[in-house]
């Protein structure tokens, strides 16, 4: 799960009016203030839960409680 870039970059070069290298300038939190609070991230998916759940399973360790 990461950052939709493509999104990102469409909403950087049309609503923002930036040139690439200014958008690839930015670092993300730089360009989310400047999309303001109605760009937020989207949010997560069966794909993106299913991702956290494998990369942190919820498994105790043997032995301990």
């Amino acid at each position: 799960m990461g950052f939709d870039w493509a999104e990102l970059l469409r909403l950087g070069l049309t609503r923002l009016g930036l040139r690439p290298h200014e958008f690839w300038a930015l670092t993300p939190v730089e360009l989310m203030l400047m999309l303001g609070p109605e760009a937020r991230l989207r949010p997560m998916d069966k794909t993106g839960l299913q991702a956290l759940l494998e990369t942190y399973p919820d498994k105790k360790e043997r032995g301990k409680t």
